[in-house]
């Protein structure tokens, strides 16, 4: 018995150190790291994507920044996202845009 518990124990500890390292690599990129992979060319700023409160920065007047839009697809609210793919995301109020949208 006492060994069947320090088996499920070991499995519970590889689960919960599992979903940890998941959340830390998904977690949001720094102002710093944004501006980098910006300057790289790696990503671009996609207006009208993100869904309420994931946004990366920009979510219209009155807001801080990361996390602040109001309404899924904000037309002012951006969402990092690889170079070169913005305009091929499709949403359900069209498609992604390099520039800010009217809501």
């Amino acid at each position: 018995m006492i060994k069947k518990a320090t088996v499920g124990s070991a499995v519970l500890a590889s689960a919960v150190m599992a979903a940890l390292a998941s959340m830390a690599a998904a977690a949001p990129l720094t102002e710093a790291e944004v501006k980098a992979k910006m300057d790289a060319g790696l990503t671009d700023k996609c207006y009208g994507v993100a869904l309420k409160g994931q946004n990366d920065c920009a979510a219209g007047p009155g807001t801080t920044c990361q996390g602040t839009s109001t309404v899924d697809y904000q037309g002012n609210a951006w969402k990092n996202v690889p170079a070169g793919t913005c305009a091929t995301i499709k949403t359900p109020k069209g498609m992604g845009s390099l520039t800010a949208m009217k809501s």
